[in-house]
Parts: structure tokens; sequence; C-alpha cells
């Protein structure tokens, strides 16, 4: 999408009553959270594959924190 395209939708967005603005945020919230619980179940799924459990994260992080 080129730089044109975006302004005018900016345009539009900013033509809407307070209330449409109110509902176009809520289904981008929407979309965006449906988004991250995808790349979530993506993530667990992945680290299962790879044998890394709730204990190695926590063993990890700990180790950055603390050190070795």
């Amino acid at each position: 999408m080129n730089e044109s395209a975006i302004d005018d939708i900016w345009q539009q967005i900013q033509s809407l009553g307070e209330e449409e603005q109110l509902a176009l945020h809520e289904r981008l919230a929407a979309v965006a959270d449906e988004q991250w619980r995808k790349e979530a179940a993506a993530a667990r799924r992945i680290a299962r594959e790879k044998g890394i459990d709730q204990a190695a994260i926590d063993r990890a992080v700990e180790k950055v924190r603390y050190g070795p």
C-alpha cells in the first residue's frame, strides 16, 4: 500500500463520528487480539516440539536475571 492510499484511509477515519471511531477501534483491537492468540498458539506448539517446557523457560529467565 502506498503512502497516498494510507493518507486517504486516515482522512476517512478522521471524518468518522466518535461512535464510528470507537467501533473501528474495537474491531482493530479484536483483530490484533486474534492475531496474538494465533501467534501464541504457534509459539507454544514450536516450544513443545523442541521440548521446551515452563521449567526450562523459568531457568532461562533466572539465568538472564541473576547470571549463571
